[in-house]
């Protein structure tokens, strides 16, 4: 397998895939092309989140006003209950991320 493959050409809507998961542990690969989250509100997770960019580029805006630009290879380690949401993902390509949920 590979982390590339079955990556669609026209993506209307973020693609979520559960690459594998246990009890305390989910791992997917999300597939962003100018995808933001809704405006309607902030991820308010009850668990931490590591994620990296492996192609694209995302910025990750944060409840506290900060933001934080992530290109390919950028990382970040997002606590528990830090409000966040995708503010922005390059629009003429795929932004590929991988995402730890502990």
């Amino acid at each position: 397998m590979n982390i590339f493959d079955s990556i669609p050409d026209g993506i209307e809507e973020e693609i979520f895939d559960t690459l594998t998961q246990s009890d305390n542990v989910k791992i997917e690969r999300v597939i962003s092309k100018g995808h933001q989250s809704p405006e309607s509100g902030w991820y308010d997770e009850s668990h931490n989140e590591w994620v990296i960019v492996l192609k694209g580029e995302a910025i990750i805006s944060y409840e506290s006003g900060e933001h934080e630009k992530l290109v390919e290879g950028g990382y970040t380690n997002i606590p528990a209950h830090t409000k966040h949401r995708v503010s922005w993902t390059k629009p003429n390509t795929e932004t590929v991320w991988l995402a730890v949920h502990y």
